[in-house]
């Protein structure tokens, strides 16, 4: 299954920082975008066998997802 992320990057960490919003919690991060990636991936695994686990699957359906940009 494909799981949409939000990659920013986080100066205080000198990294990225993944989320998965289908996914409430759940999160990764690594240095470089591919090594967030990676983490991410082994996160979605955990955060699914735990969820299953305790009978809790809830996903946020979010069928698109846009990233923009505000000007003030």
């Amino acid at each position: 299954m494909n799981y949409k992320v939000i990659i920013m990057y986080d100066k205080e960490y000198g990294g990225y920082v993944v989320d998965v919003p289908e996914l409430n919690g759940c999160m990764s991060q690594g240095k470089t975008i591919d090594k967030a990636l990676a983490n991410v991936k082994d996160a979605i695994e955990g955060w699914l066998l735990v969820e299953k686990k305790h009978n809790r699957l809830e996903f946020n359906e979010i069928k698109e997802l846009f990233v923009g940009e505000v000007a003030l």
